[in-house]
């Protein structure tokens, strides 16, 4: 009896752990042609960062797969008044150390994206106070009624504030001028917790067992690894090296189609494509003008505008992947407007005219900067826009590398370029949003203006026009003023939108995954059959 009965207990002992172990439990290894900048959130306000980082960090108000606003860690809320919010926190949510979620963590996050040395302070830049009301309960008073506020805070992370303070990064490093412990370690309260970090090579991480949320996906860990060079990422995918690519080379999608056992994963996506120039400094940091800012002038601005074939761009360098546009926000964005969105048509004779007024009729060398690894063909396309600008006389030099460098370089505090090329989804899916942190006059550190507004453009009344925007409630008066500062930014050549890209993903056909029109990439709604 006693033999029975230790055989049993062994047996039991080996099949226990499958029994208890989630079905199907998999690795899933993915590879994107760029890495992040850094594991702390308020470093960088862009799409694989923030995709990536929303396995680990949380915010009050989340979006569903159609992008919807729904509960976060913020279980529900109120509004009181058209100027406080009330939100009350989910009970007994874990951080990956074992500590409780508190009001107190809610309080800090928000006092710590609002810094001035974060990268998304415009995200609550109509927050004017937040406040605990007890530990599962705090209340959000803004400056204004604030038509947008729970499209907002999908934006806002919430970080563990005793965590960052025993680690000494109460503050968001600037990555290239300082450094903390937040930049490379991660303590999050969502589905997967960092295990391994080596930049621009591959961060890994495991499923958070302590997580509160439903689990729909079936992963035990995901890579994700980093694979600069188109053939080699494609490579990856065909010998089953890589379960999923993020960024699908045009030229290659044919033959991944083709291929058994394989799938793209195509749709529309909400980012505008964009050129700025610098109108800000009075001479520009990288042209061949010495003592002056010929981009200062709108003739020339227009000049750069007419000389750029967009239709020729979207047909041979993104192969048809790429839809024209005029505004700096696309069909599904709140605010958009067919009738403001008619790109003006390229003018050769008119742009060389234009730059004559101005006074270079010879034109000028000017220096394009470009990621490498971030917009599908992002170097091409400022390839094809060096050649076309030959055209009419300014010759454009491309200075093209990793969108780490890359951004760190022309963006905030830097601002170091003259001419640029970058890409924009409104993260409230309203047209507020580009127009705040793109084409809104720069504000003082910790002001939260403008912080995305790379080569400075200023004009009064757009910035009123943001102010009001960012407070009427009535949609149709709100609706005319969005109208209303794109055409001043239209008439003023302020940027130059280009295209709304295509989403296209590749993976095996035994991975099931979601693809938002926002680009994001959950790893909680992944599943490998």
């Amino acid at each position: 009896m006693r033999v029975k009965l230790l055989s049993w207990l062994l047996a039991t002992a080996l099949v226990a752990p499958a029994m208890m172990a989630p079905a199907h439990a998999a690795t899933f290894k993915w590879a994107n042609n760029g890495d992040i900048r850094a594991m702390d959130p308020n470093t960088l306000n862009e799409t694989v960062q923030n995709t990536l980082l929303a396995n680990i960090y949380e915010p009050l108000v989340q979006r569903d797969k159609n992008l919807k606003v729904e509960p976060g860690l913020a279980v529900s809320w109120e509004q009181k008044s058209p100027v406080v919010w009330v939100f009350h926190l989910r009970p007994n949510v874990k951080w990956e150390d074992g500590s409780t979620l508190t009001a107190d963590d809610v309080v800090f996050s928000f006092k710590r994206i609002a810094g001035k040395t974060s990268q998304q302070s415009d995200d609550v830049s109509t927050v004017k106070e937040v406040r605990k009301i007890d530990d599962l309960t705090v209340e959000i008073e803004t400056l204004g009624p604030d038509p947008i506020l729970l499209q907002e805070l999908p934006g806002v992370s919430i970080m563990n504030k005793a965590w960052l303070e025993k680690n000494n990064s109460v503050e968001p490093a600037i990555v290239g001028t300082n450094e903390n412990f937040a930049l490379r370690n991660a303590m999050g309260t969502g589905p997967f917790r960092l295990t391994i970090r080596e930049a621009d090579r591959r961060t890994v991480m495991e499923k958070n067992p302590a997580w509160w949320g439903k689990v729909e996906h079936n992963l035990d860990r995901f890579e994700f690894t980093v694979i600069a060079s188109a053939p080699t990422r494609v490579a990856a995918l065909l010998s089953g090296e890589m379960d999923m690519i993020y960024t699908v080379p045009t030229q290659d999608m044919d033959r991944i189609a083709q291929t058994p056992g394989l799938k793209l994963i195509q749709g529309p996506e909400l980012r505008t494509i964009y050129l700025g120039m610098d109108q800000f400094n009075p001479e520009l940091l990288k042209s061949t003008v010495k003592g002056k800012n010929p981009l200062k002038d709108k003739r020339v601005r227009e000049a750069f505008a007419l000389a750029i074939d967009e239709n020729a761009i979207a047909k041979v360098v993104m192969r048809g992947q790429a839809k024209p546009t005029w505004e700096l926000w696309g069909d599904g964005i709140n605010g958009f407007n067919p009738a403001l969105n008619v790109r003006p048509k390229t003018d050769i004779a008119r742009a060389k005219a234009l730059l004559a007024e101005a006074g270079y009729p010879d034109g000028f060398g000017i220096t394009l900067d470009c990621p490498n690894d971030r917009y599908v063909n992002d170097e091409a396309i400022c390839t094809a826009i060096s050649s076309m600008m030959a055209k009419v006389g300014v010759k454009v030099e491309v200075y093209a590398r990793t969108k780490v460098k890359f951004f760190a370089e022309i963006g905030y505090p830097r601002y170091e370029t003259s001419f640029y090329l970058l890409g924009w989804t409104p993260s409230t899916y309203d047209a507020e949003n580009a127009l705040k942190q793109l084409m809104q006059s720069r504000g003082k550190p910790g002001e939260g203006l403008g912080l995305g507004n790379d080569g400075g453009y200023s004009n009064k009344h757009v910035d009123d026009l943001i102010e009001k925007i960012a407070v009427e409630l009535d949609g149709k008066k709100r609706s005319a003023m969005i109208d209303d500062a794109m055409k001043t930014i239209q008439g003023d050549f302020g940027t130059i939108p280009l295209h709304q890209q295509t989403i296209v993903w590749a993976a095996k056909k035994n991975i099931e995954l979601t693809q938002p029109a926002d680009n994001t990439f959950p790893m909680k709604w992944v599943n490998v059959k």
